[in-house]
């Protein structure tokens, strides 16, 4: 996890073996948090697969919660969607 400033406000937070399925779903998890000012990723190159997943926050609030929280609504869904095919 790479951090820039001083508040914890402003994460890059490095996925491993992650491409565009997780990245983009979690970007749209993490983006409905109205405390969120930017959220987005980048795939670092076609043969690496790792994201740089990049949350931005509005005043205090330290980006590692909204992370978390998008982690545990996407599983929330996946959850969902797997016990209504079922």
């Amino acid at each position: 996890v790479r951090a820039d400033g001083t508040d914890g406000n402003c994460v890059t937070f490095v996925l491993h073996d992650e491409d565009h399925t997780l990245g983009n779903s979690l970007r749209y998890m993490v983006m409905k948090n109205p405390d969120v000012e930017f959220c987005g990723y980048c795939i670092t190159h076609p043969s690496e697969s790792k994201i740089n997943f990049r949350i931005q926050t509005r005043g205090s609030l330290p980006a590692v919660e909204p992370f978390r929280k998008g982690l545990n609504d996407l599983m929330g869904v996946c959850q969902h969607v797997l016990s209504t095919f079922e």
